[in-house]
């Protein structure tokens, strides 16, 4: 049976390739960097991005290891997050300069189509990502995972749940089966998908 642990910054590369295989063929990473040059290489730098910001600002990480090995993680944003540490701006600088224009475009079409889907909530975690490597995907991983960030959501006062978003409708049924309610949806502007936002009350 697995488990979930939290994981430090020292595991944050492990992190980011498990990510990377996860996300691969999910629609919002290949779309936001396109299919111009090594789309693998590309996902995996748009991911290095969002999972080394989260982790600047504190943000938790848990993972699941089989042996040494870690075949699942969740990273998470916190209710509040501290102020950015020297050299956060430049990494997102760095970011965008070397996927480009039209990447850093499509991602703020994202993000504009989602900004609206938490307003009014107030304070909560957010799980920005979780991801199964592919080849340990069916064994039961994601489930600790999340009860892992939910377990950290009704612990904390200053929480009043955790939201997510998702860009495929049949992880609808798997979050909801977890105790999340949709809760938007909306287009993103000429992306081939729509995004769902999801909120489980603390």
């Amino acid at each position: 049976m697995f488990h979930a642990v939290p994981l430090s910054t020292d595991r944050l590369d492990d992190v980011i390739d498990v990510m990377t295989e996860a996300f691969l063929d999910y629609p919002l990473m290949p779309w936001v960097v396109g299919p111009e040059g090594d789309v693998a290489a590309r996902v995996k730098r748009l991911i290095t991005f969002f999972i080394t910001r989260r982790a600047l600002k504190g943000g938790p990480m848990f993972g699941v290891l089989d042996g040494d090995d870690l075949v699942g993680a969740a990273a998470l944003t916190l209710p509040v997050e501290p102020s950015p540490p020297p050299g956060f701006t430049a990494l997102e600088l760095e970011t965008w300069r070397e996927l480009g224009d039209g990447p850093r475009d499509r991602y703020q079409a994202y993000a504009d189509a989602t900004s609206k889907f938490f307003v009014g909530i107030g304070p909560h975690h957010h799980l920005n990502m979780i991801g199964v490597r592919p080849a340990h995907k069916g064994r039961g991983i994601a489930r600790p995972l999340m009860e892992a960030v939910q377990q950290l959501s009704d612990a904390d006062p200053n929480s009043s749940g955790v939201s997510l978003t998702t860009e495929r409708e049949r992880n609808l049924t798997l979050y909801q089966h977890f105790g999340y309610s949709v809760i938007a949806q909306n287009d993103v502007a000429q992306a081939p998908f729509v995004t769902w936002g999801l909120f489980r009350k603390r």
